[in-house]
């Protein structure tokens, strides 16, 4: 039987099973802020322990919470909190807060390998400090850790290792715009991949990812003002973190998305969760969207099926009449903004109310405009005639797909392919009348 129960101000959506953490105790990485202490809060609400193993001793200007302070809240929310001073790619430190750990509370039962360092850059714009930190925390970090508290956890009864890292995605579209921190965050994969056979019927180790953005003090500094708004909170990877940790330890080599694990366990409506409910939501990295229609067509055709699917145009405005078509000399911009020109009506201007200029790169790169503001709106090559609202900057190839269709602007903001200037609600309000103007076509 589901039931909604409220603990510690925090409505949980997930069945009442009663407290499947109580006095287990949880070695938790970058436990001081975001989704590692919303992990911490879920499982103190159960009356765990907690080890919180991170860096950060005294406020940051821009990062809120201590380890101090998430102590606080974890032992407010019935748990017992040991803060450790941890840079996760010290060895000594490591092992003195592992250590530290099993002299406290009498071993480890759970780690959780949730830190870890971004950067969403190309490769000649990562700077090898960069590189270094990345790999250092991400990777290095997770196997370090893994291996200390490792033999801690093969004493326990129900073991397990949980990675905050997503599935291994081949797809180059994930590598393309920041190879580093693909390359730092797959190590993490790769540990679960590894460590998964290797414990296999001793100690259960997983992954899991959100399917959508997650309302982080790092995502905001990515993201900017209004980036929130389009996120979901941590307390939906916490509740399938707990699920995930509540099996048995046979329950292994998973790489699991937060969502799907919650509606498997009953959870139907995940409007809550959302910082804005009914906003639209950013997808997550390394998760390539799969319509059903998709694998319908993969099933009944075979593989040659995907090709055609994603090589396809699916216009996203509705065409120009053929008089007003761009001579065949016109490069693709030009014809993508002719195609434009014609689509634009009085009511789509008086509901948009924004001006976009396109700031492109690469083979055919130059300053273009889309004028959703004044008048009966207009597009064109150049400044816009007012200043722009929103600013979009990305490769001219990339910004020929997103306007035909083959790629749409959430999933290049969140892989790195448009950066956005401006107000993030007008740059979603072009998006949803792009798929407007396409649902409209079909």
């Amino acid at each position: 039987m589901v039931v909604w129960f409220l603990q510690c101000g925090v409505l949980s959506f997930l069945p009442y099973t009663g407290q499947k953490l109580a006095g287990c105790t949880l070695f938790i990485t970058g436990a001081s802020r975001g989704i590692g202490k919303a992990i911490a809060l879920k499982a103190a609400r159960d009356g765990a322990n907690i080890v919180i193993a991170a860096k950060t001793v005294a406020p940051h200007p821009k990062l809120p919470g201590t380890i101090y302070t998430a102590a606080q809240e974890v032992e407010a929310a019935g748990g017992k909190a040991l803060p450790c001073v941890v840079d996760i790619r010290d060895e000594q430190q490591v092992e003195k807060a592992v250590q530290k750990a099993v002299e406290t509370f009498g071993g480890i039962d759970i780690l959780v390998n949730n830190a870890s360092a971004i950067s969403l850059t190309g490769t000649l714009e990562t700077p090898m400090k960069k590189v270094d930190l990345m790999l250092g925390i991400n990777l290095r970090g997770t196997y370090l850790t893994s291996k200390l508290v490792i033999p801690h956890l093969l004493k326990s009864c129900n073991p397990h290792i949980l990675n905050l890292s997503p599935p291994l995605n081949l797809n180059p579209v994930w590598f393309k715009s920041h190879t580093a921190y693909t390359m730092a965050k797959y190590g993490m994969s790769m540990c679960v991949l590894g460590m998964a056979e290797e414990f296999r019927g001793q100690i259960a180790v997983n992954a899991v990812w959100p399917k959508t953005a997650i309302q982080t003090a790092a995502m905001d500094m990515l993201g900017g003002e209004g980036v929130a708004k389009q996120c979901r909170t941590a307390d939906i990877i916490a509740d399938a973190a707990y699920v995930i940790l509540s099996q048995p330890k046979d329950y292994t080599g998973q790489f699991l998305v937060d969502e799907d694990v919650l509606k498997e366990h009953g959870v139907q409506d995940f409007s809550p969760y959302a910082v804005e409910p009914g906003h639209p939501l950013l997808p997550d990295f390394f998760l390539d969207e799969a319509p059903e229609t998709l694998v319908q067509q993969m099933e009944q055709h075979g593989k040659y099926c995907n090709y055609y699917y994603m090589c396809r145009a699916t216009p996203a405005f509705k065409p120009a009449s053929l008089s007003s078509a761009a001579p065949a000399s016109a490069g693709p911009i030009e014809n993508t903004f002719e195609v434009i020109r014609g689509a634009i009506s009085e009511d789509i201007v008086k509901s948009t109310q924004s001006v976009y200029q396109f700031d492109l790169s690469g083979e055919h790169g130059g300053v273009w405009f889309l004028d959703l503001k004044n008048g009966s709106g207009s597009a064109g090559q150049g400044q816009p005639p007012v200043k722009a609202d929103v600013v979009m900057t990305m490769d001219s190839n990339d910004f020929s797909k997103m306007f035909s269709g083959k790629l749409k602007p959430t999933m290049a903001f969140m892989s790195g392919k448009l950066r956005i200037k401006g107000d993030m609600t007008l740059a979603i309000k072009l998006e949803k009348l792009m798929s407007r103007m396409n649902r409209a076509k079909l």
